[in-house]
């Protein structure tokens, strides 16, 4: 139990990309260089108040405040903190430095989601999505950080460390991922009433396996239930999201052209089921306060349910 936040889809003790090992790295050194200055305090403490021998000079005592009190402390921090600039420029990319990456990722923070664009070398159009992040494996990844009302926080604990999003502002990240797996990234920022409830999942895949998705996330969804689409057009979702191939063109929202085929709902906090997306369609105001999707639970079930099948069957 004791060790239990040290593991996991959200630790940074656990690293599965460059940029965080080189943290988790930092983390263990600064603990090394701490515990050294602790160990000297407290043998010195100990060395005090048990000698039973002759009081110390003047002299001595001076040399031993100025050697263990000022030099010794001074020259460890000193160290960690040289270390810790060297690490810096390979965390950071340089103010003004241009994008070399073969994806970029833009990532926009909204209250409470995550407005999702990817654009890479093989596709002249961004390609939309919305509250889950895909990156290819051993490729090295440039996000683009952005926030559209307060400052939110983007971090991805098991692939790097964090960077705010500033409105107004746009801050650069770049990620390398070594590892495949599902990370989960919270909003480290505090942005609203519903922030504990604004995350996203970070999947890494194969290189090949992305081309494919990302191909695949380039067309319109597939549709399966056509009842359901006449039912989310004439309720006027598709004035808040868009689907594409559709009337659908809103851009408030989250795009929801393929919603059934990630991972989570409503920004990471519910499973991707028909139920969550009916129970998120009639009461998003009770899921996540704050949010300003406005509910729909006036809505007869079948209208729910058929809209919530529509939804999930957007591959």
């Amino acid at each position: 139990m004791f060790a239990h936040g040290c593991a996991g889809i959200q630790s940074t003790l656990e690293p599965t990309g460059a940029e965080a090992r080189q943290i988790a790295t930092l983390f263990w050194v600064m603990v090394i260089g701490g515990s050294v200055v602790w160990l000297a305090v407290i043998g010195t403490l100990l060395y005090a108040a048990r000698w039973k021998g002759e009081p110390h000079s003047a002299q001595s005592a001076g040399r031993l405040i100025l050697w263990g009190g000022a030099i010794f402390p001074a020259v460890v921090l000193m160290a960690l903190l040289a270390y810790a600039l060297w690490l810096m420029p390979s965390l950071r990319p340089q103010s003004g430095e241009p994008p070399s990456a073969p994806l970029r990722i833009e990532v926009t923070g909204e209250q409470f989601w995550w407005r999702v664009s990817y654009r890479s070398k093989n596709h002249e159009a961004s390609i939309a999505s919305a509250n889950e992040i895909r990156l290819p494996l051993g490729q090295r990844v440039e996000f683009v950080l952005k926030s559209s009302d307060v400052i939110h926080s983007f971090w991805i604990p098991s692939l790097g460390g964090k960077m705010d999003m500033i409105p107004g502002r746009t801050n650069r990240l770049s990620l390398l991922a070594t590892k495949v797996g599902i990370f989960r990234g919270p909003c480290a920022e505090y942005c609203g009433t519903s922030h504990t409830l604004m995350a996203f999942y970070a999947m890494v895949m194969d290189p090949a396996a992305f081309d494919i998705w990302l191909e695949a996330q380039s067309q319109p969804s597939e549709e399966l239930a056509s009842d359901g689409k006449l039912r989310f057009i004439s309720n006027g979702c598709g004035s808040c999201h868009t689907v594409h191939g559709t009337e659908a063109t809103g851009t408030l929202g989250p795009d929801l052209t393929h919603l059934g085929s990630r991972e989570s709902l409503a920004a990471g906090i519910l499973p991707n089921t028909e139920e969550a997306i009916r129970r998120f369609i009639a009461d998003p105001d009770v899921i996540k306060p704050g949010s300003k999707m406005p509910a729909f639970r006036m809505l007869p079930e079948d209208d729910l349910q058929a809209i919530a099948s529509y939804l999930k069957g957007l591959k």
